[in-house]
């Protein structure tokens, strides 16, 4: 059996050399923290199309670019520390400066000229829509018959054809005919 501790008991050390170690891990990673800014993005699907909203907090909205190409939203920008006043020592830096890019992959089905993004109290809010088109379900239609290669027509002639005075297309014999034209 093990005793709990009230927490607080978790919190402070039992040596000095542990309150050292504990000092300088934590000014190491106050010090990465100022170089790397990785901000928290809640992202949903809707009916009509996807909803993003990112934390920015101390952010201008010129400080912040959006970008879509093929399908890949990319959000980025950059949190400075701003360090103006002397008369203060900093202890501890538990916010996150620094730049920032995060990139979301989409599917095919969204209409990218349509994207809307909006900056309102440090929450970047995207809005990606579906495309009704491409997202539409269509039903398609089963002809009756025998399983036959479906041909497709084409735009362009061949160049065999384009000397055929009959408009520049062939009628091509069925492959069960022979040469007089009888079955």
């Amino acid at each position: 059996m093990q005793r709990l501790g009230s927490g607080f008991d978790d919190m402070m050390p039992q040596t000095f050399s542990s309150m050292l170690d504990r000092f300088f891990n934590d000014s190491v990673n106050s010090r990465e923290r100022l170089n790397r800014f990785s901000p928290q993005v809640d992202t949903c699907e809707t009916e009509k199309g996807y909803e993003l909203e990112m934390a920015l907090p101390g952010l201008k909205k010129e400080d912040i670019h959006l970008d879509f190409q093929q399908g890949l939203l990319t959000i980025s920008g950059e949190r400075h520390f701003k360090n103006e006043q002397q008369d203060k020592r900093y202890h501890l830096i538990e916010s996150q400066y620094g730049s920032f890019s995060r990139s979301f992959q989409f599917p095919d089905t969204v209409n990218a000229d349509n994207i809307e993004a909006a900056f309102e109290n440090g929450i970047l809010h995207v809005r990606v829509p579906k495309d009704e088109q491409k997202t539409a379900k269509r039903r398609i239609e089963i002809r009756e018959g025998a399983a036959q290669p479906i041909q497709l027509e084409r735009d362009n002639v061949s160049a065999e054809n384009k000397g055929n005075s009959s408009g520049g297309t062939k009628k091509k014999q069925s492959a069960t005919t022979n040469g007089t034209g009888t079955h």
